[in-house]
């Protein structure tokens, strides 16, 4: 996956999550002691550094596939889009499941689910390796993401409970930067492991590093002392989850994190095909290390809060859109290094609207901030799956232009979604002032 948005990472944990209140005030002999974990503590080391460990798990396996697509081309005689099916199902896994996790994790507990969640993903993990065929692969992928609905779902909701505010903005920017380090990580791991010894080789990497990162996870994490369980309740859930879809500005949202990710996933899941292709003809290892790119969202993820300080939320969209519209555009040349410079342009564009978008959810939700956060997740890795299969499509039918042509396509989506509130922000204003006069 995007909380308040922290910008330490290059793929923050969307939405935005509250700090939880202050203990309040009362007599030194009776006031109960406030056991959240303090800057400097043991506590908070190792909630960090467990939050970290399920983060980085989280992210390898959720693109574990990605950088992999030409070699199960190759292997399993596929096209861009059916192997591209092995990254949607996931994503999507992920999108229907992570409002229906969020809300067993208020009954059974957040350490409980996170759990599951990561053991569950990576047991499935193990397997992926011995899939005969598409059809099962891209079954237990679906599973999978399923499973990793758990994490991403509680993570911010455990850290906001059982961490001091004085110390939330440093513990969830860690956590964030796990699923940055997870994503780059997996797919560049993946794709040069499976240069030298085929995909499956590749998925057992991921899946003994996640493996590896849950066991981490489990024997440091401590244990939950601010959780209260609280019954399933459906009919609430429902309620909030539709005040929510009928908020106009948070549809906006949903949608500016829907087709900002199909962006995303249409170019990162097309582009290693294009690289191993003429007039490239780079190897499937080569043609990996183009994830190490990803590592530019750290930078514009650290940025985005101070230019949108100076230009405004749909000002800081703009740019974003015209970042990422121009980074699409110099990909299009045959050229290696306009490629490189492209997707640079076009990952520092995505951040910076991912961030915007996400970290605005939180604050126009006045209520159900951790349901609003999950809509904004399942719309996000919808516009994954949706960008990686429609580009993949677009390839296989006309090259690397008609993927750039579905990309621009979702950017333009973006500038009228941003227009429309632009022009509906003035409008409020103008009336505001007519009334005050």
């Amino acid at each position: 996956m995007p909380p308040a948005t922290s910008g330490a990472s290059a793929e923050p944990s969307p939405g935005a999550l509250t700090s939880p209140s202050p203990v309040a005030a009362a007599p030194a002999d009776t006031a109960a002691p406030d056991l959240r974990h303090l800057p400097g503590s043991r506590g908070l080391r190792r909630t960090q550094l467990a939050l970290f460990g399920a983060g980085l798990a989280t992210f390898l396996l959720l693109y574990s596939t990605q950088a992999l697509l030409p070699a199960l081309s190759a292997s399993l005689r596929l096209t861009p889009g059916q192997a591209s099916l092995t990254v949607s199902a996931a994503a999507i896994g992920l999108a229907l499941a992570v409002i229906p996790v969020s809300a067993l994790s208020e009954r059974y507990g957040r350490t409980a689910v996170m759990t599951a969640s990561v053991f569950a993903a990576a047991a499935i993990a193990l397997v992926l390796p011995f899939a005969p065929d598409l059809t099962t692969l891209t079954a237990l992928r679906a599973l999978q993401g399923i499973a990793l609905a758990g994490l991403p779902a509680t993570a911010m909701a455990y850290l906001a409970e059982e961490v001091h505010p004085t110390a939330l903005a440093s513990a969830m920017g860690l956590y964030v930067a796990g699923n940055s380090i997870g994503g780059m990580s997996g797919r560049l791991v993946s794709g040069m492991v499976a240069g030298s010894f085929g995909w499956r080789w590749g998925l057992a990497s991921v899946a003994i590093l996640s493996l590896l990162c849950a066991v981490a996870f489990r024997v440091l994490i401590p244990r939950a002392r601010h959780f209260r369980p609280g019954p399933i309740n459906p009919a609430a859930l429902l309620r909030t989850v539709t005040s929510h879809l009928r908020n106009p500005l948070l549809g906006r949202l949903f949608a500016l994190g829907l087709l900002f990710m199909t962006v995303f996933g249409a170019v990162y899941t097309v582009m290693g095909y294009r690289l191993v292709a003429a007039p490239f003809g780079l190897s499937q290892g080569l043609a990996s290390s183009i994830f190490a790119v990803y590592v530019v969202g750290t930078f514009a993820s650290a940025v985005s809060a101070r230019v949108t300080g100076r230009l405004g939320r749909r000002g800081t969209l703009y740019l974003a859109i015209g970042t990422t519209s121009a980074g699409l555009l110099l990909t299009l040349p045959a050229s290696l290094p306009l490629a490189l410079l492209g997707l640079v342009l076009i990952t520092a564009g995505f951040f910076t609207g991912h961030c915007v978008a996400s970290a605005s959810v939180g604050r126009t939700a006045t209520h159900g901030r951790a349901q609003a956060s999950a809509l904004y997740l399942a719309a996000y890795y919808l516009g994954n799956s949706l960008g990686g299969t429609l580009g993949a499509d677009a390839y296989h039918s006309a090259g690397w232009p008609g993927t750039v042509l579905v990309a621009l396509t979702a950017m333009v989506l973006a500038a009228g979604v941003t227009l429309y509130g632009t022009v509906h922000a003035r409008a409020a204003s103008a009336r505001l002032l007519s009334t005050a006069r």
